[in-house]
C-alpha cells in the first residue's frame, strides 16, 4: 500500500462498496493510505474478500452491513468504523439501485425501491455523516450525468438522482464552518455491472462512442476523481463534479 501525507491516519466509509463503484473507491482510498470501512447491503461475502485483499497489502479494513435506508443499521455502521479506527474523516455514498423503463410503463413498486434507496439512504447516510465526520473531512455522494443528457428511459432514477444533487449543495452550506466539504460526482457510462444489465452489446458500443474518448468510463477512473474531493481537493465544495470523459 502507498500513503500520502494528507491521507495518513484518515478513515473512510464507503457505501455500496462491495462492487462495482464503490470497490474501486475503496481500493483507491485504501492504497491511498486510509483505513477503510467496506460497507456492503447484501453481499457480505464480497465485501470480506475486498477487505482481505485491502488488509493482505498492509492496508486496514473492515466490513458493515446493512440497508443505507435504515437510520439505525447505518448510525451502528458508523459506530463500527468508528470504533475500529477512532474516528471517519471520509464518508463516499455509492450505494444505489437503477431500474430503466420508459416513465409512462415504470413499476411503481421500482420507483419506490429506486427512491428509498438512492433518495432516502443517500440521506439517511448524509445525515449521519454531517453529524460525524472530522473537521477536514468530506462527503462524496453520487448523481449521474444522464441528469444532462436525459436518456428516454433514465427518467425515474434521474428523478431520484436530482434529489441527491440538491440534497448535496444544500448540506454543504449548512456545513459552513465546520471545515467539511460537500460534494456529488455524477459518473458518465461506466462499466459496472448496475449499468451493463440489460444492455445488448449494440447499446453499449453507441453509448461508448457517445464519449469523445470513444470508451465506457472505468470505475477506476470515478474512483480517481473521489479520491480527489476526498483529499486535496479542499477548495472544491457544494459541486456535482461530471465525470464522464466529455460526454454532452
Amino acid at each position: 500500500m502507498t500513503s500520502t501525507s494528507t491521507s495518513t491516519g484518515r478513515v473512510a466509509l464507503v457505501t455500496g462498496g462491495s462492487g462495482g463503484i464503490g470497490r474501486a473507491c475503496a481500493e483507491r482510498l485504501a492504497a491511498d493510505g486510509y483505513a477503510v470501512g467496506v460497507h456492503y447491503a447484501g453481499n457480505r461475502a464480497r465485501a470480506e474478500r475486498l477487505v482481505e485483499e485491502i488488509t493482505s497489502r498492509g492496508g486496514r479494513a473492515i466490513t458493515v452491513g446493512g440497508d443505507v435506508a435504515d437510520e439505525d443499521a447505518m448510525r451502528t455502521a458508523f459506530d463500527a468504523v468508528e470504533n475500529a479506527f477512532g474516528g471517519i474523516d471520509v464518508v463516499v455514498n455509492t450505494a444505489g439501485v437503477m431500474v430503466l423503463a420508459p416513465i409512462a410503463d415504470l413499476d411503481l413498486d421500482d420507483l419506490d425501491r429506486m427512491h428509498r434507496t438512492n433518495i432516502r439512504g443517500a440521506f439517511v447516510v448524509s445525515r449521519q455523516a454531517a453529524r460525524r465526520i472530522r473537521g477536514g473531512g468530506a462527503i462524496v455522494n453520487f448523481s449521474t450525468s444522464v441528469t444532462r443528457t436525459q436518456f428516454p428511459t433514465y427518467g425515474a432514477y434521474v428523478a431520484s438522482k436530482a434529489a441527491v444533487e440538491g440534497m448535496t449543495l444544500i448540506l454543504a452550506r449548512e456545513l459552513r464552518g465546520k471545515d467539511i466539504t460537500v460534494n456529488a460526482v455524477a459518473p458518465g457510462p461506466t462499466a459496472t455491472p448496475l449499468f451493463l444489465d440489460g444492455k445488448d452489446e449494440q447499446t453499449v458500443a453507441g453509448l461508448a462512442q457517445a464519449v469523445p474518448m470513444e470508451r465506457l468510463g472505468q470505475p477506476e477512473d470515478i474512483a480517481e476523481t473521489v479520491a480527489f474531493l476526498a483529499g486535496p481537493a479542499r477548495w472544491v465544495n457544494g459541486q456535482v463534479v461530471f465525470t464522464n470523459g466529455g460526454l454532452a
